[in-house]
């Protein structure tokens, strides 16, 4: 009688198709928060979701990649997680310059150019 991989202690891997499945949802969510959403918080979560989305997919990737260029795909990541940091500290200043002029973060208010 088979048993099964969880009882047993052996490890399965994961098929990369659900991490793909994974990040495509996520872009989705972000995409959706971005477009849809007058809050700027929710815009700046969005963008956030989208770009996990993108290192999740680099990361899925480098699973399957030779291991000289699964350090790419890693290094790319890095990047990434960089930026997003860089973006949600200029992004989260603009909101706080933006709420003290305006006392709000919506965007469409924010879009009037007149005080």
């Amino acid at each position: 009688m088979a048993t099964a991989p969880e009882l047993t202690g052996e490890v399965t891997e994961m098929p990369t198709h659900y991490y793909l499945v994974l990040s495509f949802l996520l872009f989705l969510i972000g995409t959706a928060g971005v477009l849809l959403r007058r809050n700027a918080l929710i815009v700046l979560m969005g963008i956030e979701l989208q770009l996990n989305a993108g290192n999740l997919v680099l990361l899925a990737f480098a699973r399957v990649l030779p291991p000289a260029k699964a350090h790419q795909a890693h290094s790319f990541a890095f990047i990434i997680i960089a930026i997003a940091a860089a973006e949600a500290a200029v992004g989260l200043a603009l909101l706080v310059g933006l709420f003290r002029s305006r006392q709000t973060v919506n965007l469409d208010e924010a879009s009037l150019m007149k005080s």
